[in-house]
C-alpha cells in the first residue's frame, strides 16, 4: 500500500527555517542559502510572473536569474550566485523541470556544491535536505532507519521509522541533494535507481511503500579526480542528466568570481573589503592557473603541475586566509607576506616532488616577472 502523504496540496511548501535551527540566521556562521539570500528570492518571487513548475517557489527563469545574477524591473539587483556559461545554469534547471535527476559533474573546486544549494533554495526554499556522501554512508541515509527504542518497544511502525532527506523530499515534492555521489559505496548508490525510475522508495517492513509526489527531484555532485571514488554504475547514470561545471574560462572571471566570493565570507567574519587587495587577488590567480595549466600566462613557458587541483575554490581559501592576517596581524590591506604561506600550503601536497616544482617555478617565473619582487621575497621566505 502507499503510505499517505499529509503535505500532498499543491500550496503545501516548507518553511523557510528548517526546524530545530534558529531563526537568528545572521548569528550563523554560515548561514543556508534560502536565509543569506532570502530578500533576493523574496524579490524574485514577487516579481515572477511566469508559469511554475508543481511546488516551484520560482519559475525557471527565476531561478536561472537567481543564479546568474540580473536586475529586476523595481531595479532590484540579484547578486550572480554562479559565474560561467549561462547555458549550462539553463539546461540544469530544466532537468530539475523534468522528472529526470541532475548530476553535477567536475573537477573539485569548481562551485557544484554551490550550485546545487543555491538549486534547492530557489526551487524548493530548502537546501538542507542533504546527503553527505562518505565510504560510511550506509543505505539508511538514502532510504529510511529505525527509531530502535520504539522498535523495540512496539515493533516495526511508521513511528519507529526515521525517514531519510530523500524519503522527506519525495513525500514533500521537494529537491533532495547528494553529496559526493561517487564517495558513496556502490551498493549504497544503487539505493537511488529505484527512486529516480520508478518516483517510489518500497517500505517492505511495513508492506507498504513512499510515491513521490510532483516536485520531487534529486541533485546529485561527484567528481573523478579525487581518490576513494566509486565509479557509478551504468543503470544509476542513465537516471541523471549530467551537467559538467567547468573551470573559469579565463584569468579574468575566476578574478572575479574568487573576490565576489571572498568579499561573501569576508563580511561574516568582519574582514577588510576585497578591493583593497585585487592586486593579490589578481596574483594568486595567475600562478595557480599557470601551474594547473602547465604553461605561463603569455604561452612562453611550461611548467610542471603539481599533484594537487589548485581549484578556484582553494584560491578563495588562500585569500580568504590573507585577509584575516592583514586584519589581526597587518594593516587590513591584503598584501604579498598575507598570502604567500597559504599558497605554499596549496602548492606544495607532496613535501617531495611538489616543493621542487614549486621553487622552479619561483626561480623561473615569479622572480623574472615585473612588478612581483615583493611576492617572490614573500614566497621565498616561506619556502625557505
Amino acid at each position: 500500500m502507499s503510505v499517505p502523504v499529509e503535505s500532498a496540496e499543491p500550496t503545501t511548501v516548507r518553511p523557510p527555517v528548517s526546524e530545530g535551527v534558529s531563526e537568528s540566521a545572521g548569528e550563523a556562521l554560515r548561514p543556508h542559502a534560502e536565509h543569506a539570500f532570502a530578500a533576493e528570492l523574496t524579490a524574485l518571487a514577487a516579481q515572477d510572473d511566469r508559469p511554475r513548475p508543481a511546488r516551484w517557489r520560482l519559475s525557471p527563469w527565476a531561478v536561472a536569474t537567481y543564479l546568474l545574477g540580473g536586475t529586476l524591473p523595481d531595479g532590484t539587483v540579484i547578486t550572480p550566485k554562479y559565474v560561467g556559461p549561462r547555458r549550462i545554469v539553463e539546461v540544469a534547471v530544466t532537468t530539475l523541470a523534468t522528472d529526470r535527476a541532475l548530476l553535477l559533474l567536475g573537477v573539485p573546486g569548481t562551485a557544484k556544491t554551490w550550485v546545487s544549494e543555491h538549486l534547492a533554495a530557489a526551487v524548493s526554499g530548502d537546501s538542507t535536505l542533504l546527503v553527505q556522501g562518505t565510504a560510511g554512508t550506509p543505505e539508511e541515509a538514502i532510504r529510511y532507519g529505525w527509531n530502535y527504542a520504539q522498535l523495540l518497544a512496539h515493533g516495526p511502525s511508521r513511528d519507529a521509522l526515521v525517514p531519510s532527506p530523500v524519503m522527506r523530499a519525495m513525500a514533500e515534492g521537494m529537491t533532495a541533494r547528494v553529496e559526493e555521489l561517487t564517495r558513496i559505496p556502490a551498493d549504497v548508490q544503487d539505493t537511488l535507481i529505484t527512486i529516480l525510475s520508478e518516483k517510489v522508495l518500497p517500505i517492505p517492513e511495513l508492506g507498504q511503500e513512499v510515491q513521490a509526489v510532483r516536485g520531487f527531484n534529486v541533485i546529485a555532485t561527484a567528481n573523478d579526480r579525487d581518490r576513494g571514488v566509486n565509479e557509478l554504475s551504468s543503470a544509476l547514470r542513465r537516471r541523471f542528466n549530467t551537467v559538467v561545471l567547468p573551470l573559469p574560462e579565463s584569468a579574468d572571471a575566476e578574478v572575479d568570481i574568487v573576490s565576489r566570493r571572498v568579499d561573501q565570507i569576508g563580511r561574516s567574519l568582519d574582514l577588510p573589503a576585497v578591493p583593497e587587495g585585487i592586486d593579490e587577488i589578481r596574483r594568486v590567480v595567475t600562478v595557480f592557473r599557470e601551474l594547473r595549466d602547465g604553461i605561463t600566462a603569455d604561452g612562453r613557458t611550461k611548467l610542471k603541475s603539481p599533484s594537487g587541483t589548485l581549484s578556484t575554490a582553494e584560491a578563495i581559501s588562500v585569500v580568504t586566509g590573507g585577509l584575516a592576517l592583514a586584519a589581526h596581524f597587518g594593516d587590513g590591506v591584503l598584501r604579498a607576506s598575507d598570502v604567500a604561506a597559504g599558497i605554499l600550503g596549496a602548492v606544495v601536497r607532496d613535501p617531495a616532488a611538489d616543493r621542487v616544482i614549486w621553487q622552479e617555478y619561483l626561480e623561473a617565473v615569479v622572480r623574472e616577472r615585473d612588478g612581483w619582487k615583493d611576492f617572490y621575497r614573500a614566497c621565498r621566505e616561506v619556502s625557505a
